[in-house]
């Protein structure tokens, strides 16, 4: 059995036996049955309850007339996310922010919990940051649905109908990497981050390993952004129309 973490045990030793069946009634059968959660569904779980309670401390703390410093925080990070979005897919991008928002949120939490110890990233396991894949990749298809109805399919089929019969699988095996491509680069940097930190940690507890987390800290930073530039370059494409 794989080394857990607290948090891990705990979700085990309270939920495993509903994780269990739950999973058998899926017809999968957990790898460990006294241990079906793995670190990095806990660290998700723990991320999501981590920003559910600072989204209803803001919520609650909301002000016109003397907003605190977490309010100024958050309303930075959403001007941010919304002015960028608005330079690349134009008007009327603001009903992206919110998703957005909460995806870039989430990939940088998971991120930074590589340098809190007793946790750890987790983007650094392969099927967290294809999670998030999935979930840019499904909402860009469906806004693209929303906006062109059936006409969205004409962005698979080329600027010629006769280009069709080449454009068309091209274009699905364009959209399918950029699965692949979102996944691997926020995994393969967070988990070489997380192996680089542990490594000199090991041979150079003092002074030394500390350069390397700034280092890992500017890379989550760098890795969030970029994943959610890309879903909105992805949203851009999506709905953009012919005129």
């Amino acid at each position: 059995m794989p080394e857990q973490l607290l948090f891990t045990r705990l979700l085990n030793h309270w939920f495993a036996g509903p994780t269990t069946a739950m999973l058998q009634a899926l017809h999968i059968q957990p790898q460990y049955r006294e241990a079906p959660i793995t670190n990095a569904v806990a660290m998700e779980v723990l991320v999501v309850a981590l920003l559910l309670v600072v989204f209803i401390m803001v919520r609650s703390r909301l002000s016109v007339e003397s907003p605190g410093g977490l309010q100024h925080m958050f309303e930075g990070v959403n001007g941010f996310i919304e002015g960028q979005s608005r330079d690349v897919i134009g008007h009327h991008s603001e009903r992206f922010t919110p998703f957005l928002v909460a995806l870039g949120l989430f990939i940088l939490i998971a991120n930074l919990f590589g340098v809190v110890p007793g946790l750890e990233s987790p983007t650094g396991s392969p099927v967290v940051p294809l999670g998030c894949a999935i979930c840019a990749f499904v909402y860009y298809q469906v806004q693209g649905f929303k906006t062109s109805g059936v006409g969205y399919l004409k962005h698979f089929l080329g600027p010629m109908w006769w280009l069709s019969p080449l454009m068309l699988p091209l274009e699905i095996i364009s959209h399918l990497a950029r699965l692949m491509s979102l996944t691997i680069r926020l995994y393969a940097n967070m988990f070489a981050g997380d192996m680089v930190t542990l490594v000199f940690f090991s041979l150079i507890p003092i002074a030394v390993p500390v350069i390397f987390l700034g280092l890992h800290i500017g890379v989550a930073l760098l890795q969030a952004y970029i994943f959610v530039l890309l879903t909105t370059v992805y949203l851009a494409g999506a709905v953009a129309t012919e005129h």
